[in-house]
């Protein structure tokens, strides 16, 4: 199936809370009217209108991971949403990512735009995600559509009780803006 910017992932609501932290899908992808707003607008796709940053190191991992999950069955679509992002991502130096850049392994609070609540998450690689620590994996549908976004960019994330809209409010902890490159 292609995906395109109306595609929302819908975990089963059996086992949402691990399809959304740890990236392990057991839902669907479903056509959202409405989920593709830009930013200035509401919301938008994350997939459709941003540029990702990326380090060489972090395209790596990513990389091998996707080949890695590839070879497992099922789970080609969302495998496919990461994949895209990785294609048109633009590689910089870590030094030239914006510090407002969220990257692997960064520490972002998020505000949802309807409740007006905080949470605050780290995005992380699927073998060190932990939903009571907060850590998301990339795999995991937040997880991918968070990663590349800046401070004040907003989207939408379909969870089994409906949408939830969010905004990066701040990126608290980037390792290439602390200068921890090896991470």
């Amino acid at each position: 199936m292609a995906l395109g910017p109306m595609d929302v992932f819908m975990p089963s609501p059996a086992n949402a809370l691990m399809d959304v932290f740890m990236g392990e899908y057991r839902g669907v992808w479903a056509r959202i009217p409405g989920a593709a707003r830009h930013a200035t607008g509401g919301c938008r796709d994350p997939m459709e209108t941003r540029t990702l940053f990326i380090t060489r190191s972090d395209l790596e991992r990513l990389q091998e991971l996707l080949n890695q999950q590839r070879a497992k069955p099922g789970g080609g679509d969302y495998l496919a949403k990461l994949q895209g992002e990785l294609d048109k991502a633009e590689v910089v130096d870590p030094k030239a990512i914006p510090a407002e850049v969220v990257t692997m392994r960064s520490t972002v609070e998020l505000t949802d735009l309807d409740t007006g609540g905080v949470e605050v998450y780290e995005l992380v690689f699927p073998d060190e995600a932990d939903p009571t620590k907060k850590k998301i994996s990339v795999l995991a549908p937040i997880g991918t559509a968070v990663l590349g976004y800046r401070m004040g960019d907003e989207f939408e994330w379909k969870v089994p009780a409906g949408v939830r809209r969010l905004r990066v409010t701040k990126v608290l902890y980037q390792p290439e803006a602390a200068g921890d490159w090896d991470l």
